[in-house]
């Protein structure tokens, strides 16, 4: 198999798919193409040439059968590797596993926009600012430390489930933007980052987003600031 990613540093979708394979030990090769959404980019024409969607992630086995959206991409791997605990065993478990992804997948627009990935950057004091000076940041802010508190107490830690599974994989860029902008958590909450960072798999992603050197910038609102 393949997958295609975008920038490491960047790109909070690619880093879904790609620590899910990572972390389940499945053998794939990954592709990265540079960030570019233009019509006639390099990164547009190759994936255009494979899905319709022409975004990241996409996951192509040998035959040429393609696999986009990462919520396609965790049930498909579900159901190619039955052996592997992708979602818990237990079935509500599972159901509320499937449900914290799908909020994740379609919910907190106000995060993604004002905190956008870049794993590389520091940026505590931008977080501060928009942490006083906006109301949706600080609501999606809640509702995600509300979320993983819950889980993590009906479970046990140290990840959301007990061990990690696809909900880790779908918050982990989510730790990116929280860690990266300083914001604040309960003790709980930042316990669960600290362990998510520490995973092999993520920190794998880190450490390959951290060689990139690559700035693209439209990903870079705040680098200027921080220069």
């Amino acid at each position: 198999m393949k997958l295609y990613i975008g920038n490491k540093n960047y790109s909070s979708w690619s880093m879904r798919a790609g620590v899910l394979l990572a972390a389940f030990k499945i053998p794939h090769e990954a592709v990265l193409l540079r960030l570019d959404m233009t019509p006639g980019s390099a990164f547009y024409e190759t994936l255009a040439r494979i899905t319709p969607a022409a975004r990241v992630p996409v996951l192509v086995e040998d035959d040429g059968f393609a696999v986009w959206d990462t919520l396609a991409i965790a049930e498909y791997l579900a159901d190619r590797h039955p052996e592997l605990a992708i979602w818990p065993r237990d079935a509500r478990q599972r159901a509320r596993a499937r449900s914290v992804c799908a909020e994740m997948h379609a919910g907190f627009g106000r995060l993604r926009n004002v905190c956008p990935m870049n794993i590389e950057a520091a940026l505590p004091e931008v977080g501060a600012r928009l942490m006083a000076e906006d109301a949706g940041l600080r609501q999606d802010l809640a509702r995600i430390d509300q979320l993983w508190s819950e889980a993590l107490a009906a479970s046990g830690g140290p990840f959301l489930f007990g061990s990690f599974s696809a909900a880790d994989a779908f918050f982990a860029p989510v730790v990116m933007r929280v860690t990266r902008y300083g914001l604040p958590l309960s003790a709980a909450a930042a316990a669960y980052c600290q362990a998510i960072e520490a995973h092999p798999a993520v920190a794998a992603w880190v450490l390959d987003a951290l060689k990139e050197q690559d700035f693209i910038p439209e990903d870079e609102p705040y680098r200027t600031a921080r220069a």
